[in-house]
């Protein structure tokens, strides 16, 4: 018997405006709101009613607390109909931002964060 991944979940201080950022990234959509203070996201026809194995989501959660430092965790996220630097275009103008985490320009990864400062890695490769 294993356990299996279910949810990533995100402190911030913005539930709703997070979970907007990352639904337009990721093409999900609201599965749960709670008020503004949690807000969980999926991939579309797959809430948490639905019966059998889903997709992992994503709850954002309302914190006092603003991120103080580097994410230990991140997302990466993959290109799925343009290459890469086509999707940090995207990504940028849905608000994300560069970030240097040092990890200097041979990396084959584009570092940004969202909108709360949270670190993502855009990959170069395409995955259908």
């Amino acid at each position: 018997m294993s356990s299996r991944f279910t949810e990533l979940a995100v402190d911030c201080l913005d539930p709703r405006a997070l979970a907007r950022f990352w639904c337009a990234v990721l093409g999900h959509e609201v599965h749960e709101d709670e008020d503004g203070d949690y807000v969980s996201i999926g991939a579309p026809g797959t809430g948490a009613r639905r019966p059998g194995h889903a997709p992992p989501s994503i709850g954002f959660a309302r914190v006092p607390e603003g991120k103080a430092v580097k994410n230990r965790l991140h997302i990466d996220v993959n290109p799925s109909d343009r290459d890469q630097a086509a999707e940090a275009e995207r990504l940028l103008a849905l608000g994300a931002r560069h970030v240097d985490v040092g990890a200097g320009p041979e990396v084959p990864w584009v570092v940004l964060a969202d909108v709360e400062g949270n670190e993502f890695r855009v990959l170069g490769r395409r995955v259908e």
